[in-house]
């Protein structure tokens, strides 16, 4: 899998959103997974990472 960058920043400006769910990541084999309602699958979804 190609590892991508990420990319720092302070602000984060979404318009238009339906919602957002509060997760945590947890364990899947040797990588992660966020869960999410069955009715997100297929969608374009963003996580944001945060130092909390």
């Amino acid at each position: 899998m190609k590892k991508i960058p990420m990319q720092s920043a302070t602000e984060l400006i979404i318009t238009d959103i339906e919602g957002f769910y509060i997760r945590t990541v947890t364990p899947f084999g040797t990588s992660a997974k966020v869960d999410c309602p069955k009715e997100h699958l297929g969608k374009k979804v963003y996580l944001v990472i945060t130092s909390e």
